[in-house]
């Protein structure tokens, strides 16, 4: 999800992630994290610390203002942001290297018909 403001409260955070705030913590299916004991649901969520609750990663770009919180890992993230080498050829047949935009933000999207 892509925010502007870091606080969201617990109906709009739960819209937009699957993670409902129960009794026993944040939960989502058969899956359920303790929450601080102090939140309730009229509470203003502070999505860094409850996406790092939640093990859900988070990039955030000072110039835009804007932060994106992925779906929650839960221990199954990338351990570095390194892309491996990729070389594919371009609309014209000519090589591309990944690397060649060594430094600047890449979003890779990839897709598939099945």
């Amino acid at each position: 999800m892509i925010v502007e403001d870091m606080f969201l409260s617990v109906d709009e955070f739960e819209l937009r992630t699957g993670w409902e705030l129960k009794p026993e913590g944040f939960c989502k299916g058969d899956i359920c994290v303790p929450a601080p004991s102090q939140l309730t649901r009229d509470a203003k969520l502070d999505v860094t610390k409850v996406a790092s609750l939640l093990q859900m990663p988070m990039v955030s770009d000072a110039d835009s203002g804007l932060s994106a919180v992925g779906p929650e890992a839960m221990g199954h993230s990338l351990t570095t942001a390194v892309a491996p080498e990729l070389e594919l050829d371009d609309v014209d047949g000519n090589p591309f290297r990944l690397s060649s935009l060594h430094g600047r933000k890449v979003l890779l999207m990839a897709w598939a018909s099945w």
